[in-house]
C-alpha cells in the first residue's frame, strides 16, 4: 500500500461512512481480533461500522470486547444483505479471495461499496480497490496496527483495540513460537501491553478453555496419530462418528495438528477431519522450515495459506483422502528430506 493509497483512504475516512468489516468463514483468533480491533478504531470517528462474519466461531473467542455485536451471515442473511447493499466501504480482513467467505460471496460482489483488503496470505486476488498484502507479517492483527500507524493515528489505540489485536497476534503466532514472529512483532506486542492489553488474562481467556470432552477427543486424536518416517510426516484422522462420541463443538480440534509436528524428526503434519454437514474432509497442514504446505494444499486440496500453515479440503471419503495424501508424498520427497 503506497502513500497515495493511504492519503486516499485518509480522505475516505475523514467523514462518517457506512462500513462493513468481514472476516473469513470459520473465523479464527486473528480474523476476529483484527475485525474487532479495526471496528473499535473506526467507531472513534463516528463511522457506522459493524462486522458480519460468514458463520459462527469457537466460544474461546467470544470474550473479546465488542464481540456480541458481530452479525452471523448464515443466521442473519436478510439483515446482512441489506447492510452490504448500503455499505460505502467494505473491509475484508484475514483472507484474500472472496471464495473464503462462502455464501456471502455473491452479496459482497454485488455491493457497490469500495473494498479494502488487509491480509497476510499468499497470492491475493484483485477484487479490492485498495490492497494491503504482506505475506511476511505474523498476522492480520499486526497489519491492522500498521494500518493505523500508516494513518498516523496510533495515539487512538485504546485498551479495546490493544486487547483484540494482541489476541489475534498471539493465536496466529502460536503464542509467538512461529517463525513469522519478528522483532517488529514483539515491539508491537510491547506497545499493545502499554496501551492496556492484559497479556496474562488474554492467554487465560483463550487457552484455559478445555472441557473434559475436548481432552477426551484429543486423546482419541493422538491414538489415531500415524507417522511416515521416510517422509518426516505425521497425520491424524478424526471421523464424524468419533467427533460425535465426544460431543464435538466448533473449535475443539484447534491446535491438534501441532501435536504431530511436535514429534522429533517430523517436519510435515496434517489432520483430516470428517464433516458430514459439509460433506467434505477438512484438512489442516503444518510444516517446519522451508517446506511449503501452501503450495501442496493449492496443488492437491483446493486450499492454501502460508508456507508453514495452510488448509484445504477433500471431496473423497476419509480412506480415499488418506490414500491420496500418502500417494503424493513421493512428489515432495526431496523437499521433505532436505
Amino acid at each position: 500500500m503506497n502513500k497515495e493509497d493511504i492519503n486516499s483512504i485518509k480522505e475516505l475516512l475523514s467523514s462518517p461512512k457506512q462500513i462493513v468489516i468481514i472476516p473469513h468463514k470459520n473465523p479464527d483468533g486473528d480474523a476476529i481480533g483484527s475485525t474487532l480491533g479495526l471496528l473499535h478504531y473506526l467507531k472513534q470517528y463516528n463511522h457506522n461500522a459493524l462486522i458480519i462474519a460468514p458463520n459462527d466461531y469457537p466460544d474461546f473467542l467470544k470474550w473479546m470486547p465488542g464481540e456480541s455485536s458481530i452479525l452471523k451471515y448464515d443466521h442473519q442473511k436478510e439483515a446482512s444483505d441489506a447492510l452490504l447493499i448500503s455499505a460505502e466501504i467494505i473491509f475484508t480482513l484475514d483472507f484474500n479471495s472472496l471464495g473464503r467467505i462462502g455464501s456471502m460471496q455473491d452479496a459482497v460482489t454485488a455491493s457497490k461499496g469500495l473494498k479494502i483488503m488487509i491480509d497476510h496470505h499468499q497470492q491475493p486476488d484483485d477484487y479490492a480497490t485498495y490492497t494491503y498484502s504482506d505475506v511476511a507479517m505474523s498476522s492480520t492483527c499486526e497489519m491492522v496496527y500498521n494500518f493505523i500507524a500508516m494513518l498516523d493515528d496510533t495515539d487512538t489505540v485504546n485498551t479495546d483495540i490493544a486487547t483484540c489485536l494482541y489476541a489475534g497476534i498471539m493465536t496466529d503466532t502460536g503464542s509467538f513460537r512461529f517463525s513469522s514472529t519478528t522483532s517488529a512483532t514483539h515491539k508491537i506486542i510491547g506497545i499493545l501491553i502499554e496501551k492496556g492489553a492484559n497479556n496474562a488474562q488474554i492467554h487465560n481467556n483463550i487457552m484455559d478453555t478445555n472441557s473434559y470432552e475436548r481432552l477426551q477427543l484429543l486423546g482419541k486424536a493422538l491414538s489415531n496419530l500415524k507417522v511416515i518416517p521416510e517422509y518426516k510426516t505425521a497425520y491424524i484422522t478424526l471421523t464424524q462418528e468419533e467427533l460425535n462420541t465426544f460431543n464435538f463443538k466448533k473449535g475443539d480440534t484447534e491446535g491438534f495438528v501441532n501435536y504431530g509436528l511436535s514429534l522429533k524428526g517430523i517436519i510435515f503434519a496434517a489432520i483430516f477431519i470428517e464433516s458430514h454437514q459439509d460433506d467434505i474432509i477438512k484438512i489442516s497442514l503444518r510444516s517446519k522450515g522451508d517446506f511449503s504446505v501452501n503450495e501442496l494444499s493449492r496443488s492437491h486440496f483446493e486450499g492454501g495459506g502460508h508456507t508453514n500453515a495452510a488448509g484445504g479440503k477433500s471431496d473423497l471419503n476419509m480412506r480415499d483422502t488418506i490414500d491420496k495424501f500418502i500417494s503424493i508424498l513421493p512428489q515432495y520427497k526431496k523437499d521433505l528430506k532436505a
